[in-house]
């Protein structure tokens, strides 16, 4: 029996959170982002309005002003986000228990066996759009087919509030004639060398060459090749399969500031890193997870920007092990050419802190033992007197050190950088 898989998602929907607690913004451009006042932060999520003034998720608070004067920009609340998210779940297991998330604001759900109860999928599709835009005051876009990628893609194919059914009938007319980078997990650099060997769309990736595409790519080529010819047959997790009961909906955990001034040597950035480290490991641990990925994104002062990430020796939510990875980034991609604006650093590839880590036998792993309870003593003082109560002696002499990055931390469901 051929599977019936919908994705679901919520448009814009940070923001259309935050318009529903105030509705005197609801007819606005709307963003949700850090401080514009303190020259710091980045768009997280706009409305419809400020997306069509040019605003761009990922961009920084006055980038996104200067495209349209009057955007609303309002802080972000991942405690009111998180509850609608769940909200949004107990709809979706209405239809199936294989409900698997992917963010905070979509999931997969597998209707296979509910087809008889509820109707088809695009009936199913419809009924809960109806439900979460009656109950929960948001809409939500659906893509409907037999796999998940193509369901994924259906819910990107029209924005806002529709619904797309891909079938083995229309894929080829829908999917492969749109460009090879809006398909799932290709992404700049994927594309780019796609390009470079004349792969412009899904349709001529999908007709490509396997062992071309793994001569290039490795194993990921023939990942993209299936994906483009909707031969993905993974499974949609259960949520507490997937999560193991806990809230692990949390992709990445990053903090990113556009700086009071200008960075212009290595001393200036380690202030920046270790700031905006104490912010991300603090979170991580309050979130349970260690991390197995650190990136950063730099932006000098001409609006250039890289984004580069190294993987951890083992997991960790240690803050030195975590900022020392950082700097190790800049450090060997950065040549200060040109004053840096903005850093953010960013730690991903998250797994519970249960997760058993091999011991070095010839590591000093009674160093990470007493760093962790250095770190937990540190949060514990941060929690209790502010987050400024306690600080490195890096940061005194500079009044950049004064930033309170915790308080306007970001976390990431999906990577912004």
């Amino acid at each position: 029996m051929e599977r019936t898989i919908l994705h679901s998602d919520m448009n814009s929907f940070y923001a259309a959170v935050e318009c529903l607690y105030n509705p005197k913004i609801r007819d606005k451009p709307v963003a949700v982002g850090g401080n514009p006042e303190k020259r710091h932060g980045i768009i997280l999520a706009k409305n419809e309005k400020a997306k069509k003034a040019g605003v761009k998720t990922g961009e920084a608070l006055w980038q996104a002003m200067g495209k349209c004067p009057g955007l609303v920009i309002v802080p972000p609340n991942y405690e009111r986000y998180l509850r609608y998210s769940k909200l949004s779940r107990q709809i979706y297991n209405r239809y199936s228990d294989q409900v698997e998330p992917y963010g905070l604001d979509e999931s997969w759900i597998d209707c296979t066996n509910s087809l008889k109860i509820h109707g088809s999928g695009e009936e199913i599709a419809k009924k809960i759009s109806a439900e979460i835009k009656d109950e929960l005051g948001v809409t939500v876009s659906i893509g409907v087919s037999w796999n998940k990628i193509f369901a994924k893609y259906g819910s990107d194919y029209k924005k806002p509030d529709a619904i797309t059914v891909i079938t083995r009938d229309n894929y080829k007319k829908i999917v492969w004639e749109q460009e090879a980078g809006d398909l799932l997990y290709v992404g700049r650099s994927t594309q780019k060398k796609l390009l470079k060997y004349g792969i412009y769309t899904i349709g001529q990736l999908a007709e490509s060459n396997l062992d071309f595409l793994i001569q290039i790519f490795g194993k990921m080529g023939t990942v993209l090749w299936r994906f483009a010819n909707g031969l993905d047959d993974s499974p949609v997790k259960s949520f507490d399969e997937h999560y193991n009961g806990n809230e692990r909906l949390i992709k990445s955990i990053g903090n990113s500031i556009t700086t009071p001034r200008d960075l212009i040597n290595l001393k200036d950035v380690k202030i920046i890193i270790f700031m905006l480290t104490e912010s991300v490991a603090m979170r991580l641990r309050e979130t349970g997870c260690y991390c197995q990925t650190v990136a950063i994104h730099v932006r000098n002062k001409e609006l250039h920007s890289f984004t580069r990430q190294m993987k951890l020796q083992k997991p960790s939510d240690l803050t030195n092990e975590i900022a020392r990875a950082a700097i190790d980034l800049l450090v060997r991609n950065y040549d200060f050419n040109s004053d840096i604006r903005s850093m953010g650093v960013r730690v991903t590839d998250l797994v519970p802190d249960s997760t058993p880590i091999q011991l070095d036998l010839f590591g000093n792993e009674e160093l990470r033992v007493r760093q962790a309870r250095l770190d937990e003593t540190v949060d514990g003082l941060k929690k209790r007197f502010g987050n400024l109560a306690v600080r490195r002696a890096i940061t005194i002499d500079d009044p950049m050190g004064c930033l309170d990055a915790k308080k306007d931390h970001t976390i990431h469901p999906i990577g912004y950088f």
